[in-house]
């Protein structure tokens, strides 16, 4: 877009909805939502029926979860674990 980089996941701000984020952010938040307490990359992948035996398939999955937390839409735990932000 004119020579600038646009940010396809954006910061969360007050003023940002969840549903400026892509349909593949928005489905991995509400999988994690839906987990009755702090789940892992694992969990989240079978929630969203991604064969997480797959290794290839498993990382990609975890750096969008890492991405989601980086932009504060996730909280990371010291145990490896996802949960929302209150």
């Amino acid at each position: 877009m004119g020579g600038r980089a646009v940010m396809l996941i954006p910061h969360r701000t007050s003023g940002v909805e969840e549903s400026t984020l892509p349909p593949d952010y928005q489905r991995i938040l509400a999988a994690v939502r839906q987990a009755a307490g702090p789940v892992m990359a694992r969990q989240v992948g079978d929630a969203l029926g991604i064969d997480v035996s797959v290794r290839a398939k498993l990382e990609p999955l975890r750096g969008r979860l890492v991405r989601l937390v980086d932009r504060g839409w996730l909280r990371k735990l010291p145990d490896g674990r996802f949960t929302t932000c209150l």
